[in-house]
């Protein structure tokens, strides 16, 4: 095995950094490894981002490299910011030149040296998973099939599981052709490739396999870079792909300084191609290989870090470690069981109101986690009956509006004007009487000649077209042309961007239209004005290209932000990498959380555990449990069964809400036949908050209600006929009356101050 010193004569190492200190010894022991391949194991909450910029800064300090030869591969650009920054706390401007950024980003800027070679220009466009599928889409009618029946998002999703395996158009038609789909996504896939190219465009599973192209077909490119990065470090390892693997293998082969970091009790990605096996086959691809595991925890206390333990090891697939932590016991896990979804929802509320009251929290020290993204509408509902703040990760991004997306098509054509996508958005958008039939008749040329769509408009003249057409088209290519002559100009690129608009039409329009959505669209371009513009005054050498470059990779997590006072919703998924002082885990039902099957195939209990391990590990002080008894689906209510990982937790460490830990009540599962209306003592429904003010007469009292809560749609309990919900109301004051649909009894009308219910 190579290795080698960058030590100048006239400096020495530090013998011993201050910073290094800091650290735990399993944690020095991985900062101070410094040359042959290395797993770190870090478990949950045991500072991996810490020793990986602690090694970084070690390997600066001691003179073993220059910052431009050490690689750092993170999965968000709020990681690689994130440890930047503290690198540079760390040891200062010795920092500067590190590459520091996701596997997209850098290997996009690889590319963007190196696209000659594979038959790409410098100036090539990012597709985005929309971007991919409308051109999917656009495919599928020109060879006949119908896009409602043959859904681009699934073609798509198949031609990025086999990119991500490092199979091309040609190995798929010859190891997938088993069913009508494979056949179908073979044949699409094919021409998908092939229009990406001629459209001078890659989408984000090429930024990967691109380079493994590159590096394999110029061997001479790929030691130039095994030279320039003689230290690789890689987050997340557990997360990877087989594309990320074979890239990282290449480019390491030489010098084999490969470190990773990473938790295989956190490997919940498979759904978009991370092979766990990457992980716990490092020791036998990487000879020589050393592991150090961090198994102290600084996040969460004892009695979630036993939940968490007790979960994971009912898996087959780890690398056995034990977390251990100094932090206090803490409270027992609770949780709530729920009558439904919306019930669901306002306790899960109710409670985080109660908890900043009481403990001084504020809205974000609080996550709400669920499985799928469908489950936010109820929690915002109930927070904004509450008038508590939230922000919603995982939505529509800003960078995904239909307007954001019009304008940021234009400036693409600015910089890449073979993008076909993103002139096929804005040719006629906003409307400029160039219509479908129109684009038909150039699709159709541009097919037949083999020449891009661009390239037909530049030269409408000798195209058969409707005369007032081609002019159209004209003035469309001139305004493009215009735009771009000023960019090469050295024109500021908010000065071209306004001016682009302003003859576009595309923000008259809006105003014109002058609805509220009109207007809020408006205003979302003007924000993305402000977008360039802060970008260009803060960023050297600011170029629309790398801004366009930025943008379409940013993720979910990389939107989050922790400093918003407002209570997070998001998928567990998303909550990889983040920690919350409370934690709510919501939906905790089978088929739900675990997800069941999808498409035929068997639901994968050891990733959906890993995942409910990841949202376990998330809490720091507080955690809660909660799943619903029915639910409604498909448009009708649904009896659903707690999920099996309810039964799997440590039964001493979780309690239910009435403050009795599950083994306490099981122990009183003989007494619960005795409870009216079937509820076992476990249950320990809340009514709603009110005071009690003397009434008129003797020692009977008036319930005043802070805000009324018997509306239609909510759930109650009546001590007679049971659970119901009210369906209608009608009258006022005294005179009040509900219509109440009682699950074992129909319907009935009721008169409020007599009815004795009881909010769930």
């Amino acid at each position: 095995m190579q290795t080698f010193s960058l030590q100048p004569e006239s400096s020495k190492p530090v013998s011993n950094p201050n910073f290094i200190r800091e650290l735990n010894e399993q944690q020095r022991k991985a900062a101070t490894h410094v040359n042959g391949p290395l797993l770190i194991v870090a478990g949950a909450g045991s500072g991996k981002t810490r020793v990986l910029t602690y090694r970084i800064a070690y390997l600066l300090q001691q003179h073993h490299a220059l910052p431009k030869q050490i690689l750092a591969l993170t999965f968000t650009n709020k990681a690689a910011r994130e440890m930047q920054d503290r690198i540079k706390k760390l040891i200062g401007d010795q920092a500067s030149g590190l590459w520091m950024g996701t596997f997209h980003s850098i290997f996009s800027k690889i590319l963007r040296f190196e696209a000659e070679k594979i038959g790409f220009s410098s100036n090539f466009s990012i597709y985005d998973t929309s971007d991919s599928e409308n051109a999917i889409k656009l495919i599928l009618k020109e060879t006949g099939f119908d896009p409602k029946e043959i859904k681009p998002r699934t073609i798509h999703r198949k031609i990025s599981d086999a990119k991500n395996q490092l199979i091309l158009p040609d190995d798929y038609k010859a190891r997938f052709i088993n069913s009508t789909l494979d056949d179908i996504t073979a044949q699409i896939y094919q021409i998908y490739q092939v229009r990406l190219e001629q459209a001078n465009s890659m989408d984000f599973d090429d930024l990967l396999i691109k380079p493994i192209k590159l590096f394999s077909e110029h061997p001479d490119t790929l030691e130039k870079y095994q030279d320039k990065f003689r230290y690789i470090l890689i987050d997340e390892y557990q997360d990877t792909n087989h594309a990320q693997y074979k890239v990282t293998s290449m480019l390491s082969k030489k010098y084999q300084n490969l470190c990773v970091v990473g938790d295989d009790a956190q490997s919940i990605y498979s759904f978009r191609g991370a092979d766990i096996s990457n992980i716990l086959n490092f020791k036998s691809d990487y000879e020589n290989a050393v592991e150090i595991p961090l198994e102290q925890n600084y996040r969460s206390t004892k009695f979630i870090l036993q939940c968490a333990d007790s979960i994971i090891k009912r898996n087959q697939k780890q690398i056995q470690k034990t977390l251990w932590t100094d932090n206090a016991q803490g409270d027992t896990i609770t949780l709530l069981e729920n009558f439904d979804e919306r019930d669901e929802a306002n306790r899960v509320v109710q409670t985080i109101k109660d908890l900043s009251l009481r403990q001084g929290y504020q809205y974000n020290d609080f996550a709400v986690l669920y499985r799928t993204n469908y489950q936010s509408r109820v929690f915002e509902e109930a927070l904004r009956r509450k008038n508590i703040p939230y922000q919603l990760v995982g939505g529509l991004s800003f960078y995904q509006r239909k307007e954001v997306k019009d304008v940021l098509a234009y400036l693409t054509l600015l910089v890449n004007p073979e993008d076909e996508q993103a002139l096929l958005r804005i040719i006629n958008e906003p409307s400029r009487g160039i219509g479908n039939k129109t684009l038909n008749e150039i699709l159709k040329k541009a097919r037949k000649e083999k020449r891009s769509v661009w390239n037909i408009i530049k030269n409408v003249e000798s195209a058969d077209l409707y005369k007032p057409a081609k002019a159209r088209i004209g003035e469309f290519t001139k305004m493009i042309d215009s735009a771009r002559a000023q960019l090469k100009s050295g024109a500021k690129l908010t000065t071209v961007t306004k001016q682009m608009l302003e003859k576009s039409g595309y923000v008259r329009v809006l105003v014109e239209e002058n609805s509220a959505q009109s207007l809020t669209r408006r205003d979302n371009v003007l924000e993305l004005q402000n977008a360039i513009a802060y970008y260009e005054q803060n960023t050297k050498n600011a170029n629309l290209a790398s801004f366009l470059q930025d943008i379409s990779l940013i993720t979910d997590t990389d939107k989050y932000d922790e400093n918003i006072p407002a209570v997070t919703l998001m998928t567990a998924h998303a909550s990889k990498g983040l920690e919350f002082p409370s934690v709510f885990i919501v939906g905790l039902e089978e088929n739900l959380f675990p997800m069941g099957g999808r498409n035929g195939e068997e639901a994968d209990i050891e990733e959906e555990r890993r995942l409910f391990y990841v949202a376990i590990t998330r809490a720091q002080k507080h955690l809660y449990f909660s799943y619903a008894k029915m639910r409604f689906k498909f448009g009708e209510e649904q009896r659903q069964a707690r999920s099996r990982f309810l039964d799997e937790v440590d039964p001493g460490v979780v309690r239910m809400e009435t403050g009795a830990t599950i083994t306490q009540n099981r122990q009183n599962d003989g007494n619960r036949d005795n409870k009216p209306n079937g509820y076992s003592i476990e249950y320990d429904w809340q009514s709603p908050i009110r005071s009690k003010k003397p009434g008129n007469a003797g020692n009977s009292y008036v319930y005043e209600y802070d805000e009324d809560p018997f509306t239609v749609g909510t759930h109650v309990i009546h001590p007679t006929f049971g659970a119901g919900k009210i369906v209608q109301r009608s009258g006022a004051d005294k005179d009040t009356r509900v219509v109440v649909f009682f699950k074992n009894r129909g319907q009935k009308t009721l008169m409020l101050r007599a009815a004795g219910l009881r909010v769930v």
